[in-house]
């Protein structure tokens, strides 16, 4: 699966690492992110390594907490979940798209659900068929809709989330 995965972020023309077996709200994914390296030397220079505890990002609502941010050191190019079939594409997607551009990863061997495809595009989620053999295909474009929903917390918390695990060592068979 992560070969397909890795072929799917290649047709998408996402060039970062994947960061496989990401839960989110009951969703897992994997995302395709990399790291700002000018920003991750200023955050290891002043000690700033990545934050995880979810209860530290309240009070970045506040005000007077503003100039105690630290600058996100991950750029999320995207969001990849892979289903059985197009009708479970959105469902997957949902939420994700408010974070980043999301696209379903499908069996290069399915039915053609034609709806589910112009569903998929009208909400401005992707698609691509990938197989075992290594052959990735585009079918719709991700869109990057992350404007229209505006910032999070909890979106920065997740870029703390992938930064952690970015600073891991890739896995020797990836």
């Amino acid at each position: 699966m992560q070969q397909r995965l890795h072929h799917a972020a290649q047709a998408l023309g996402w060039d970062g690492r994947l960061v496989p077996d990401v839960d989110v709200l009951g969703t897992r994914f994997t995302a395709v992110a990399r790291i700002r390296p000018n920003v991750h030397r200023w955050r290891v220079h002043n000690g700033w390594a990545p934050e995880l505890d979810p209860a530290w990002f309240k009070t970045w609502s506040e005000p007077e907490h503003h100039d105690q941010l630290p600058v996100a050191a991950v750029d999320l190019l995207g969001t990849l979940v892979p289903v059985s079939r197009p009708g479970k594409a959105l469902q997957a997607c949902g939420m994700l798209l408010t974070f980043a551009p999301c696209a379903a990863v499908l069996p290069s061997r399915g039915t053609d659900d034609v709806l589910s495809m112009l569903e998929l595009d009208y909400y401005g989620a992707g698609a691509v068929r990938t197989s075992s053999q290594g052959d990735a295909e585009l079918i719709i474009a991700p869109e990057d809709r992350t404007a229209e929903f505006g910032s999070s917390t909890f979106g920065r918390w997740l870029l703390e989330v992938l930064y952690s695990r970015l600073l891991e060592p890739e896995p020797e068979n990836a």
